[in-house]
């Protein structure tokens, strides 16, 4: 079996200022930065979470021969730069059309992109491979993938991942895997249905009711496949949204599980909400549990999460902590790299006055700040989310003042792993209160040494009420939040 694998993704956040262009693709984000043929089994077989990864892992061990393209993410952010999106799309596309014939091809896609001039970035992709071949395609997909009909028509199968935090992208390229087997059997028939509202990312999170049931459901439901993607709610496009689809070996059965978990997340539509707190109510909350000996507390700065398209440098929850006199809190990660390079020229031990961060949202935070610790930026993550795999931040300094430690790096990333306190030098569970710049994702690590975790929401790029967005492509029947009003009555 001969299969070409490319990987593409981005999340792309239509209300975020910042271009993911050429640089942010080599970079990654987070992740490994942009790689081709070789390169790219080497810079994914030793990572332990990446949906190519697994899908690897899989073909290997059934003897397959994959042959790679090229493999990239960048940190999301607003629209893919159109030359950046014509750049990679085209090399895909001439890469698939150069090494045919072949019996499939796998796509590690995100299934959220926007690029400035195409709207459904992944739908796009597979249109224009199927202008070269007709063999199967076979996609995984983010939880958080806006799914489009374009891409279910023209995709053989998606997959996409069961967990928020994601600690299941390897196991669903093994399932993209399976599915392709399967698929080289015979065709699928199709079911598709898209849900009515949008779900707030914060409440998103399959280990807790109602997503962790009704992800369960998807093993209980009898299909070939079925997945369902609770959408990626801040893309300013018509088919943003939660989708349904599930694969069967007749159109009854795939109509039947299709139908069927939708009837069950539609029961539970009320059932997606929860404290939402200012950072002010965020810090006074977490100050009191810690009088109650609960620490450390973890807030999440869940509007400025650079995973959902965040600048990761507004500084509401950073004034509200220095504000209340936090004796032993710290704030990660915030990007600021005049920050970094003024406490470097200043060393360990030095004061600098800075005006810290504010790109966006609230402005800088000025402040004479005590340098504590400085890193190169080079370290290596353990936790369930990022896996086992280096990680680079670009020049970083731990900034104190009173009682408060905040990492500031130089390259965005979205703190998600207990290793991004301690490289420089902050240890999380020796903290009282800890501010992290995520949504989700920071509770596969954290959750274990959590007292508490509090939700905030402090000014920043992913709104947590779709109803604070003014909206100009949604369909107007589509309610901006669960029990909330349609996008037509909220405008």
């Amino acid at each position: 079996m001969r299969i070409i694998f490319a990987g593409f993704q981005h999340e792309t956040n239509t209300f975020a200022p910042d271009l993911a262009d050429d640089a942010a693709f080599a970079h990654g984000g987070g992740f490994p930065g942009l790689c081709r043929g070789a390169d790219v089994v080497r810079a994914l077989v030793p990572t332990a979470n990446i949906p190519g990864a697994g899908f690897l892992a899989a073909a290997r061990e059934a003897g397959a021969e994959v042959v790679p393209l090229l493999w990239c993410a960048a940190c999301p952010s607003g629209f893919v730069a159109r030359e950046t999106y014509e750049k990679i799309a085209g090399e895909i596309v001439e890469g698939i059309r150069a090494n045919l014939p072949a019996d499939a091809i796998y796509l590690d896609l995100h299934g959220a992109m926007v690029a400035e001039h195409v709207p459904d970035g992944e739908g796009e992709l597979l249109a224009r491979i199927r202008a070269v071949t007709d063999i199967p395609v076979i996609v995984s997909l983010d939880l958080h993938a806006n799914v489009t009909a374009r891409m279910v028509d023209l995709a053989d199968a998606l997959v996409a991942f069961r967990t928020y935090p994601h600690v299941d992208m390897a196991l669903t390229g093994r399932r993209a895997f399976d599915l392709l087997e399967r698929r080289l059997t015979g065709p699928f028939c199709k079911a598709m249905r898209r849900i009515p509202f949008l779900i707030p990312i914060c409440w998103q999170a399959t280990e807790e009711e109602p997503a962790r049931h009704l992800y369960q459901r998807l093993e209980e439901i009898g299909a070939v496949s079925l997945s369902w993607a609770m959408g990626f709610p801040a893309a300013d496009f018509p088919e943003c949204g939660p989708v349904v689809w599930a694969y069967g070996a007749t159109q009854a059965e795939a109509d039947a599980a299709a139908d069927a978990l939708t009837a069950d997340i539609l029961a539970a539509e009320s059932a997606f909400s929860g404290p939402l707190y200012d950072p002010q109510a965020a810090v006074a909350k977490a100050l009191a549990l810690n009088a109650e000996g609960i620490r450390p507390v973890v807030i999440a700065d869940a509007q400025d999460n650079p995973g959902a398209g965040g600048s990761s440098d507004t500084t509401g929850l950073l004034r509200a902590l220095v504000a209340a006199g936090v004796p032993n809190g710290a704030v990660g990660v915030i990007h600021d790299p005049a920050a970094v390079i003024a406490a470097q020229q200043a060393g360990v031990g030095a004061q600098v006055t800075l005006a810290l961060g504010g790109s966006t949202g609230d402005g800088p935070f000025p402040a004479t700040f005590t340098v504590a610790a400085l890193s190169d930026g080079h370290l290596r993550t353990f936790g369930p989310y990022y896996g086992e795999r280096d990680m680079d931040l670009g020049p970083s300094a731990c900034l104190a003042v009173g009682g408060v430690r905040v990492l500031v790096a130089s390259q965005k990333a979205q703190l998600a792993d207990r290793e991004m306190f301690r490289y420089l030098g902050v240890e999380p569970t020796e903290a009282d209160i800890l501010v992290v710049k995520s949504a989700i994702h920071f509770r596969a690590d954290f959750r274990p040494i959590a007292g508490e975790i509090l939700t905030a929401v402090a000014p920043g790029a992913m709104m947590m009420r779709a109803t604070d967005w003014h909206w100009r492509h949604l369909p107007g029947d589509i309610r901006l939040m669960p029990m909330g009003p349609t996008c037509a009555e909220a405008q």
